[in-house]
């Protein structure tokens, strides 16, 4: 099945505004189902048969090219507040490094950890992975999914887990009174607590070459040629879009990418398109426009976990 899959990403923020269009698809969308893992579902249409690779390794091979290690996760700067009970990442705890901070976390970590088997490298716009010499097997999670949340039940599981929490942990105390966060605290941002190691698998030899087509950015797809508008021929395709809806920017995201692909849709030259943010996905095809009778909510609201 032909089909596109536009993803909704940007952070969930206060004052939301309503955006019609969007909300009119909602409504009259053929389905709606949970997806816990968005990017497996996504990659399933541009690479059908293909396995979802580990996220860490073709983001890593796709920023710095294939490397002599075992296994690589990528390091997410983080910015957790404790309570009595538990530690939660907020909804803004997900920290952007600049690259000069990024390269001087990578080199005082490795002086640190020199015999210890593991690196941190600084890719390009202030990404950061985390090697190891050995394999490293454990289950891992996107820290998108633990935002606005207690951060316990997202922390690794599996074979090698206990490996990952207690690196994580004592990069925790390294990262304490470091230089960068005195430098963060200084112009007013917020300080780096620790690194969420995770997407983590063995290095790569090559990328995977999938069929259909990528844009925007995203750790995963965007290891892949991205488009910068929406393209001529039919075929699938995968769409990240980070603007919110009903913000400023909104309606350039609409123009090229959503109005497109409700053309090709009406068309024939897709069979479906998908709407996905959070852990909901919505499917049209072409008949959504003869629902006109159903009310449409505000967008936010047909993806709240609990509808």
């Amino acid at each position: 099945m032909s089909a596109v899959y536009l993803r909704l990403n940007a952070p969930r923020t206060a004052g939301l505004q309503r955006a019609p269009l969007l909300e009119r698809l909602l409504a009259r969308a053929d389905a709606s189902a949970r997806e816990s893992d968005w990017r497996a579902a996504a990659f399933k249409l541009i690479a059908p048969g293909d396995a979802l690779p580990a996220i860490a390794p073709l983001a890593q091979y796709a920023d710095l090219g294939r490397m002599d290690r075992a296994s690589v996760f990528i390091a997410t700067p983080v910015h957790y507040i404790a309570a009595m009970s538990s530690v939660r990442l907020p909804v803004d705890g997900l920290v952007e490094l600049s690259q000069s901070e990024a390269q001087a976390l990578a080199e005082e970590f490795n002086r640190l950890w020199d015999d210890a088997g593991v690196t941190l490298m600084a890719g390009r716009g202030g990404a950061l992975y985390c090697a190891f010499d050995e394999p490293v097997r454990a289950e891992t999670q996107d820290p998108q999914r633990a935002v606005g949340r207690d951060i316990g039940e997202f922390l690794p599981t599996g074979g090698d887990a206990a490996r990952l929490r207690r690196m994580m942990s004592e990069i925790e105390m390294w990262l304490f009174e470091h230089s960068v966060n005195r430098m963060r605290a200084a112009r007013g941002a917020a300080a780096v607590s620790g690194l969420w190691l995770w997407g983590g698998g063995a290095t790569l030899k090559e990328l995977p070459q999938p069929m259909g087509w990528t844009a925007g950015h995203d750790v995963l797809f965007g290891a892949f040629p991205a488009r910068s508008h929406y393209p001529r021929e039919a075929g699938s395709g995968v769409v990240v879009i980070e603007q919110t809806p009903g913000a400023e920017d909104w309606p350039e995201a609409e123009s090229r990418w959503l109005r497109p692909t409700l053309a090709d849709l009406g068309a024939g030259r897709i069979e479906e398109a998908r709407l996905s943010a959070g852990e909901r996905c919505f499917s049209l095809s072409a008949g959504w426009r003869r629902r006109f009778w159903r009310r449409t909510r505000p967008w936010w609201e047909s993806f709240d976990d609990d509808t």
